[in-house]
């Protein structure tokens, strides 16, 4: 058995004649979705896999296809004779633009066997002088094929051995996904051998020392790894015994390392190239010259086994020298290398004569952590979801280190400055590159925990009105309050909604504990406060202390002066409770209802309820009076008069509904805030958090300014205990029965991302001013109303309010959580019964 070797992830083109098997071997060794045909090919651009005169068409659209699948990381396989170097070219021009490794695996069977087995195929109707062409092509191939740009060339001989091949499959050199940590991202060294031992103690790690004292490995207790960001060497005092220290931790398996730019110029050094002898890199040759010669033996083959970059915990983290773009993470070629070592440039050079780096990282859109080096900052901040480690240690900043996956950074500032820099440490400000259009519109796919979730063009589109002609800044718009589905339709006599039902929802999802919680009737607000301006410019890129926004992204005040108000007070309670320093922020994002009702919704109050209750008011008392006068006058309109009393009573109850959640209110005074979630803050997402360190949260800022928070009762049960579902019919019977609203069920920890994150069961009374003064009369037939659709679109919208928050906490791009947040906004587009 011959067992052929390939990258699992590759172009791979079949290279054989006409009969030589290739089609059979790749039906035996590949997926059938892996194998692009060109015979199947011709036969969808003309009808027939035997017409030559449509080959041109047909390669056009197959590599169009490979180009596509080879985008999107997928193994590729051609299967094409691919005997004449212009074919294989475009192939390997192909494999180039997508950073992809072009492997050959060649069929080199007999022209007499090919040709046996063509004449036994009617569909081909070629003569032998054709065949004899192809194999005279492929006796000058195997010649070639190594230097036409192949990285593997696997020769089959005969029959026998393409029956017996086995294709396998190796993980490229950078493929470290199975590794998940936890790990410590560590910036340039530059030589500073006590800086590092320092920062490896300050990490926790235990150095062990050879005979002469000198450290030659390190070990976490609790199984850490290190992973070096490359630059171990130039500019520093002892680049010896930093490789020495860092080999032996590599060798041990305690480290990872990629090459840097150094490393890679210091080993075309060692091996007789020519390079300019500048940057340190004279000083690493001196101290070479004196160290042991075992060490100087090994640092070659050390140095060219350092690889561009590597692919971590699942493809969550990326480590690269200088950083790395998307589209390059686990890829291989000349240019990823080129990328990961250097960065890319803007072709200009600065006032020290150095290059002007082209500033990736601000349009870094990736859900991977990328960690780099490179280019030293005096503090280490992250872009989007990007941070750059290199603190500038050898020029006397810190060495910085990253813990990952807690995004905790470890600094030891320098002993002293080592080496005076070209271009001094400037403090870099970083700014995100401006939304962009192509972002949001069209139909999108979008990835979410839970689930993918698509938005469609007509909802996109309905989206950007609102976005781009309401909606505050979009920097601040970093989530939008989802959608929430009522409970499943009660059965009880005389409700629609009931919490029996809500609670055998969880309970059948298996939840163990749900807070019920007091239903606020007001307007729901986001709040996103930041402890100074110079915090909001820091985080969100203005020089603001916060905004406050409603479920759909508007403004909640026209009077901004009250904006600034209430945080003002929010802020001012926040430092009281001693939030900012627990949860170590410079801002909070929270979610809110304010009251009342009336201080955001009177002109729809106005319009569309008092309206109601004015014209009702009017007419049903008067109609009633009517029939009641022709009922004592002995006219049988017994029945009738029954339902107008029963229609006046009701339009009584809806008027006393609403009039509830109304109240003046003159500036701040009146103004009640009922925060219910603290979401995020800076460095983490808090949603999956127990609602009731939620809850707890909120009591502290009610403490703190009770004028302002009002509380939110709650009362936590086991929906599966009877005695506790008894107890949550009670209460929300007493909140219901005094004017309440209702309450909300939340389960208590986190149920994932597939159980609807809330349910609400609204009161008898106030469901009038959803369906109606009256709907009690319709009872049977609005139990009929159909709820999937609107607990899909809670699930969608919850999940996309997720990972806008995870992408938040991790800092990433402000484009991307704008994009999911946008996506969010779209699915209110969605069909769905308002009233649901």
């Amino acid at each position: 058995m011959t067992t052929v070797t390939i990258p699992d992830l590759c172009l791979v083109a079949l290279v054989g004649i006409s009969g030589s098997g290739k089609s059979t071997f790749a039906r035996r060794q590949f997926a059938p979705t892996q194998v692009l045909s060109s015979d199947a090919f011709r036969a969808l651009v003309a009808d027939d896999e035997n017409d030559q005169s449509a080959s041109a068409e047909a390669f056009d659209a197959l590599h169009y296809i490979a180009g596509k699948r080879l985008r999107a990381g997928r193994l590729t396989v051609v299967d094409a004779t691919n005997v004449q170097a212009h074919a294989r070219k475009a192939l390997v021009d192909l494999a180039r633009a997508h950073d992809v490794l072009p492997v050959a695996i060649v069929l080199d069977v007999p022209e007499s066997e090919c040709w046996a087995r063509t004449e036994l195929r009617p569909d081909r109707d070629f003569g032998r002088p054709v065949l004899s062409r192809q194999h005279r092509d492929l006796r000058r191939s195997l010649r070639s094929l190594g230097r036409e740009g192949f990285r593997q060339v696997h020769v089959l001989r005969d029959v026998a051995e393409v029956s017996s091949a086995v294709v396998a499959y190796q993980k490229l050199y950078n493929d470290k996904k199975d590794l998940t940590g936890p790990f410590d991202v560590i910036g340039d060294v530059h030589g500073c051998r006590e800086e590092l031992e320092l920062l490896l103690d300050r990490l926790g790690y235990l150095l062990s020392r050879d005979a002469a004292g000198r450290p030659v490995d390190a070990h976490h207790p609790d199984g850490r790894t290190a992973v070096f960001v490359g630059d171990l060497v130039d500019r520093g005092p002892d680049s010896p015994g930093v490789l020495r220290l860092v080999m032996g931790m590599v060798a041990a398996g305690h480290a990872l390392c990629v090459s840097g730019n150094h490393e890679a110029k210091l080993l075309r050094k060692l091996r007789g190239g020519t390079v300019r002898v500048a940057h340190g890199l004279q000083e690493t040759l001196d101290q070479l010259d004196a160290a042991d010669p075992s060490l100087v033996e090994a640092v070659p083959a050390f140095l060219d086994g350092l690889i561009s970059h590597y692919v971590l915990d699942g493809g969550r983290l990326v480590v690269a020298h200088a950083g790395l773009k998307e589209a390059y993470h686990g890829r291989a070629s000349g240019r990823v290398r080129s990328f990961a070592l250097y960065g890319d440039t803007t072709g200009e050079t600065d006032e020290f004569g150095l290059p002007v780096r082209y500033p990736w990282a601000e349009e870094y859109k990736g859900a991977a952590t990328v960690v780099y080096g490179h280019t030293p900052t005096p503090t280490a901040e992250w872009v989007n979801n990007t941070i750059c480690v290199d603190t500038g240690c050898v020029f006397g900043g810190s060495l910085t280190a990253l813990r990952y996956p807690s995004r905790e950074l470890v600094s030891v500032p320098a002993i002293r400055a080592h080496y005076e820099p070209v271009r001094p440490l400037v403090v870099a400000t970083p700014q995100e590159r401006g939304l962009d259009l192509a972002d949001v519109i069209g139909r999108r796919s979008l990835v979410t925990p839970a689930g993918r979730v698509t938005v469609a063009a007509e909802n996109a589109a309905a989206a950007l009105e609102v976005m781009s002609r309401f909606a505050v800044d979009p920097r601040w718009l970093v989530w939008l309050p989802p959608t929430m589905a009522p409970a499943s339709t009660s059965k009880v006599e005389g409700y629609l909604e009931h919490p029996v039902e809500a609670l055998a929802d969880y309970a059948a999802a298996g939840v163990p504990r749900v807070v019920c919680e007091e239903k606020h009737m007001g307007s729901r607000a986001v709040l996103v406060v930041c402890r100074s301006a110079a915090a909001g410019l820091r985080r969100f890129g203005l020089e603001a202390a916060g905004v406050i926004y409603t479920r759909t992204g508007r403004p909640f005040f026209a009077d901004l002066s009250l904006e600034t108000s209430i945080l003002d007070r929010v802020r001012a309670a926040a430092d009281a409770a001693g939030l900012w320093d627990e949860l170590g922020t410079d801002w909070l994002l929270l979610d809110a209802e304010l009251l009342p009702w009336s201080a955001k919704a009177e002109p729809l109050i106005r319009e569309q309820y008092a309206s109601v209750a004015a014209a009702a008011g009017a007419a049903l008392p008067a109609a009633h009076s009517v029939l009641s006068a022709a009922l004592q006058r002995g006219i049988d309109v017994a029945s009738l008069a029954a339902r107008f009393a029963g229609r006046v009573s009701s339009i009584e109850a809806f008027t006393d509904v609403y009039r509830r959640y109304c109240w003046p209110t003159d500036g701040l005074d009146g103004l009640r805030l009922a925060p219910f979630h603290v979401l995020a803050a800076d460095g983490a997402s808090y949603l999956r958090q127990d609602h009731e360190w939620h809850l707890a949260l909120v009591d502290r800022l009610v403490t703190a300014d009770p004028s302002l928070f009002a509380t939110t009762r709650r009362l936590v049960v086991d929906p599966a205990s009877p005695s506790d579902v008894a107890s949550a019919v009670r209460w929300w019977l007493e909140l219901t029965g005094a004017g309440g609203e209702g309450m909300v069920l939340k389960p208590a920890v986190d149920a994932g991302p597939r159980v609807q994150p809330a349910l609400k069961c609204r009161g008898r009374d106030y469901l009038r001013i959803i369906y109606g003064p009256d709907y009690l009369s319709r009872l049977d037939q609005l139990r009929g109303r159909g709820l999937q659709r609107k607990r899909n679109l809670a699930l969608r919208e919850h999940g996309l309010g997720l990972a806008a928050l995870d992408l938040l906490a991790a800092s990433g791009s402000g484009r991307a959580v704008h994009q999911l947040v946008f996506a969010l906004l779209a699915c209110e587009s969605e069909p769905v019964d308002p009233r649901l």
